[in-house]
């Protein structure tokens, strides 16, 4: 197993296609969530694995990125793919950069650190591969929470943009590693 990292309970390994339904599974787990607040903005209120667009792009990512995992006691708890891109959405930078696509964790694990350590993870790996811009975008509606939880981990926001027909609001957030 490539590129394992541990800190404290927190194991991150390198994923793969054969983790797509674990992947899947901590999306459907957020929306359950964020359902369960009244928040249905960011990811709607079908689970992505009942979600053809949301599959299709999760095996995108996964097969073409490079996919982590954050274990936590050895249970899997978070995930994130980087790729050298980002999504078509978002305007590529004027230099070599990674991208960080579907970050999602199991909310029964929320407040435990798994997303930060993948983050930390996603930094280490885009320093040691010589690349010195990490970006990420996110949703950006409602309290702006996940905005600031990216502003936490040391990114910065760099632009805001919409998405599709009902303006979804997202922020592109930068960090230099």
């Amino acid at each position: 197993m490539a590129d394992v990292e541990r800190s404290e309970k927190i194991t991150i390994r390198a994923g793969g296609a054969d983790d797509i339904p674990l992947i899947l599974g901590m999306f459907d787990s957020g929306v359950e969530w964020l359902v369960a607040q009244g928040r249905t903005e960011q990811w709607g209120s079908t689970p992505w694995s009942a979600n053809p667009r949301a599959v299709a792009l999760v095996e995108r990512y996964v097969t073409e990125g490079a996919p982590l995992i954050a274990e936590y006691d050895g249970v899997p708890a978070a995930t994130l793919t980087l790729t050298d891109a980002p999504a078509p959405y978002v305007r590529p930078a004027d230099e070599p950069e990674r991208y960080i696509h579907i970050l999602a964790s199991d909310r029964r694990f929320k407040g435990l650190g798994v997303g930060a350590a993948l983050l930390a993870h996603a930094v280490a790996q885009t320093r040691r591969s010589g690349v010195s811009l990490l970006r990420v975008d996110c949703y950006a509606g409602g309290d702006r929470k996940l905005v600031a939880y990216y502003e936490r981990n040391g990114f910065t926001p760099v632009e805001s943009f919409t998405v599709g027909e009902q303006a979804w609001p997202g922020q592109v957030l930068a960090r230099r590693v």
